[in-house]
C-alpha cells in the first residue's frame, strides 16, 4: 500500500503550477538567466575577423576543440565573451576538492560547517580567475599565431589585443560563475549544470540537420541514420535506468517505551544509488583533459614539436586519449563518491539514532559493510560512465557522426533534466504540504 507521501505525489499535475507562485518565479528566473547566457554566446570579442575565424575553426572543429565548443554552446567557434564557458570554474572546483582531500587545514576548514564552506568557495573563485586568465591568454596568443586561408584571424595583433582578450574572456567566465550561483539559489536546478545543459541543447537541432545532410549527400545510409536514432533512444533509456537504480539497505529501529506508549520498531531503508557520483566525473574529466589543450588547436602547426605531438596524440579517437579519458572518469567517480557518501559518518548516525542493519553489528562493522557496498556500486557506476562517455568517440571516428549524439552529451542532458524535474517535483510537493497545513489550521480555528 502506498504511503501518504506517495499518494500526495501521485496527485501532482500541471494544474498544481497555478497554485505555486514561488515555483513559477523560480522557473521564470531560470529561463531568463539561460536566455541571457545564450545571448552572450553571440557577442564577439573585439579584434577578431569572424570570416577568417570561421575558416580556421572549420579545420579544427573535428577534434578536441570541437568537444570544448560543444560544452561552450558554440561560443568558442564564434570567439565570443563566453568562449571559456564555465570550464575554469569546474577545473578550480576539482583542484580545491583534491586539495581538501590531502590538506589537513582545508579538511578542518571543510568541517567548520557553513563558514568553512563559504571560505572554500571563495578560494575556488580565486582559482577560477587565475585559470581563466591563463586560458584566455593562451587563446589570445594562439589566435595571433593562427594563419587561415585568408590570413590571420586577429585584425591588430599585439599587447593591446592580448590584454583585451584576457579581460573579456575572464570577465565572461566570472559572470557565468555568478549567474550559475544565482540560478542555484533563486532558480530551479544546479546552475552550473544547467549552463552546460543549455549549451548542448542549443546545438542539438544543428547536429540533427548535419546528420540529415550526411544522409542526403550519401555519406551516411538511411539504415545508419535510423540505427543512430534508435541507438540514441536506447542510450537515453539505459541512462535513465542506471540513474534511477538503487541498492536499498534495510535499516531496523528498535522499539522504545515512553511512558505508557511504544515508539519505533519500524523498518526503513537506506537508498544507495548505483551511480552515486552522477554526471560530475564526466564533466570533471572533460574539463581537465581540455585544460592544457585550450589553445593547442589554434597553433596552426606553428608551435613547438611537443605541442604538435600532444595535439596529434590526444586527437579524435586516438588510443591514448581514450585511455586517459576513461581513467580520469573512473578516478573521479570513486573520488566524488567518497565525498558525497562517508560510510563512517553514516554508521555513526545510525548508531546514535538506535538504527542497525540486520545481521551487522553497529559501529565499525556497519561502516565496513557500507564501504564494501559502495565500492561495488562505485565500480559499476564508474564503468557505466566510462562506457557511455567513450561511445561518441567510436561514432565520430567510425561513422563521422556529430558529437552531440554521443553518450557524453546525452548523459549530461538526461541527468540534468532528471535532477531539474526532481527539484520541481519537490517544490510542488512542498507546496501541497503547505496547503494541507493551512487547511488544517483553518479547520482547527473553526472548531
Amino acid at each position: 500500500m502506498a504511503s501518504a507521501a506517495e499518494q500526495l505525489a501521485a496527485n501532482i499535475n500541471f494544474g498544481a503550477f497555478a497554485k505555486a507562485p514561488e515555483l513559477k518565479k523560480r522557473i521564470w528566473f531560470t529561463l531568463g538567466a539561460l536566455i541571457i547566457y545564450r545571448l552572450g554566446t553571440y557577442i564577439p570579442i573585439p579584434g577578431v575577423d569572424p570570416q577568417i575565424l570561421e575558416q580556421i575553426f572549420a579545420q579544427q572543429a573535428g577534434g578536441i576543440i570541437g568537444v570544448f565548443d560543444m560544452f561552450a554552446g558554440g561560443a568558442l567557434s564564434r570567439m565570443t565573451i563566453f568562449a571559456l564557458n564555465i570550464m575554469p570554474y569546474i577545473s578550480a572546483a576539482i583542484i580545491m576538492q583534491l586539495l581538501t582531500a590531502v590538506s589537513p587545514n582545508l579538511e578542518a576548514l571543510k568541517k567548520e560547517g557553513e563558514a568553512g564552506r563559504k571560505k572554500i568557495n571563495q578560494y575556488t573563485r580565486y582559482g577560477t580567475v587565475v585559470l581563466a586568465m591563463f586560458q584566455s591568454y593562451g587563446i589570445a596568443v594562439g589566435l595571433e599565431a593562427t594563419q587561415g586561408p585568408g590570413g590571420s584571424a586577429v585584425i591588430d595583433p599585439g599587447l593591446f589585443f592580448r590584454l583585451t582578450t584576457v579581460i573579456t574572456l575572464t570577465g565572461g567566465t566570472i559572470f557565468l560563475m555568478w549567474l550559475g550561483e544565482q540560478i542555484t539559489q533563486r532558480g530551479v536546478g544546479n546552475g552550473i549544470s544547467l549552463i552546460i545543459f543549455a549549451g548542448i541543447v542549443a546545438n542539438l537541432p544543428l547536429a540533427l540537420v548535419e546528420v540529415l545532410e550526411l544522409g542526403r549527400t550519401g555519406a551516411l545510409s538511411v539504415l545508419v541514420i535510423i540505427a543512430l536514432l534508435f541507438g540514441s533512444v536506447a542510450v537515453i533509456a539505459f541512462i535513465v535506468f542506471i540513474e534511477r537504480a538503487q541498492r536499498r539497505i534495510v535499516v531496523q529501529y528498535p522499539k522504545r517505551q515512553v511512558g505508557n506508549k511504544m515508539f519505533g520498531g519500524e523498518a526503513s531503508h537506506l537508498p544507495l544509488k548505483l551511480n552515486p557520483s552522477g554526471v560530475i566525473p564526466v564533466i570533471f574529466a572533460s574539463s581537465l583533459l581540455l585544460l592544457p589543450l585550450t589553445a593547442a588547436g589554434f597553433s596552426g602547426g606553428g608551435g613547438p614539436e611537443w605541442l604538435a605531438w600532444l595535439t596529434a596524440t590526444l586527437g579524435q579517437g586516438q588510443p591514448l586519449y581514450l585511455a586517459i579519458y576513461a581513467a580520469m572518469i573512473i578516478f573521479f567517480a570513486f573520488f566524488y563518491t567518497g565525498i558525497v557518501f562517508n560510510p563512517d559518518d553514516t554508521a555513526d548516525n545510525l548508531k546514535k539514532h538506535g538504527g542497525f542493519i540486520p545481521g551487522i553489528r553497529p559501529g565499525r562493522n556497519t561502516a565496513d559493510f557500507l564501504r564494501r557496498i559502495m565500492t561495488r556500486l562505485g565500480t559499476v557506476g564508474a564503468l557505466y560512465l566510462a562506457l557511455v562517455a567513450l561511445l561518441p568517440e567510436i561514432l565520430r571516428s567510425e561513422y563521422n557522426v556529430p558529437f552531440y549524439f554521443g553518450g557524453t552529451s546525452l548523459l549530461i542532458v538526461v541527468t540534468v533534466t532528471m535532477d531539474t524535474v526532481g527539484q520541481i517535483h519537490g517544490h510542488l510537493l512542498a507546496q501541497q504540504y503547505e496547503g494541507l497545513i493551512k487547511k488544517s489550521k483553518l479547520k482547527g480555528r473553526r472548531g
